[in-house]
């Protein structure tokens, strides 16, 4: 019966490992080898704005300093939101002459000056008055705001808690229904995923005009949740 039983586990776990392309692992008599997923949902920890500064004028120094004047607004924002201004990251830079191109011939019509800035906040409460105050403005465009999770070493590691209990629980149930008792832990593998979610494209926030009486778009809304998932691989031995 109990050499029965073995072939049984083994085949079954020979199965498991085939479907699932994971390590093939040589099962032993006695043994159970189980496969379970885990899921944790973890809160965001960082808010990331990207906008980006755009001038364009006539002339090549007349856009920078178009531009520069844009960028002391965008720093003036910061500092009233206590925040310095290196802590913005500038993505990149770029200077280019603009042309018409309804004539055969090209004609010069101006320069442009376009750069992104980047600015991760850990306090979510000044999200919403440094998003109102830069679209009270008329020097940034193409502002996005994103949630994400720096700390992910955290969230990978109840994943796979989770996982492991279910893999754990599912290889009790099958030594149970076998009138065997789950030993320890022989051998385990373990993947972890982060579940990124599509980002939408910017899009160019039109000027507000208001006067504090508006609440900013996003007041009062809930940050979406960072999944993460864990796949574990377990082989226990069986008493």
């Amino acid at each position: 019966m109990r050499a029965t039983i073995a072939l049984l586990i083994a085949l079954l776990a020979s199965t498991v490992v085939l479907s699932q392309d994971r390590p093939t692992i040589a099962a032993q008599p006695n043994s159970i080898f189980v496969g379970a997923d885990g899921k944790f949902e973890a809160n965001p920890d960082t808010a990331v704005m990207q906008f980006n500064i755009s001038a364009q004028e006539g002339t090549s120094r007349e856009a920078y300093d178009r531009a520069s004047k844009a960028a002391e607004q965008v720093r003036q924002i910061l500092r009233s939101n206590g925040i310095e201004p290196k802590a913005a990251e500038i993505g990149y830079f770029s200077l280019q002459p603009v042309y018409d191109y309804k004539t055969a011939k090209r004609k010069l019509v101006g320069y442009q000056v376009n750069a992104n800035v980047s600015l991760k906040l850990k306090d979510f409460s000044k999200v919403a008055p440094i998003v109102q105050q830069l679209a009270d403005t008329d020097v940034t465009e193409n502002q996005s705001l994103n949630y994400t999770l720096e700390d992910m070493d955290a969230a990978k590691t109840k994943a796979v808690e989770d996982a492991y209990r279910r893999a754990r629980e599912s290889a009790a149930a099958l030594a149970r229904s076998a009138g065997r008792t789950l030993g320890e832990l022989s051998y385990a593998s373990v993947d972890t995923f982060e579940n990124v979610r599509p980002m939408p494209m910017a899009r160019t926030m039109m000027k507000m005009n208001v006067a504090g009486a508006a609440a900013a778009p996003t007041e009062e809304f809930t940050p979406q949740t960072i999944s993460v998932t864990a796949h574990v691989n377990a082989l226990f031995n069986l008493k």
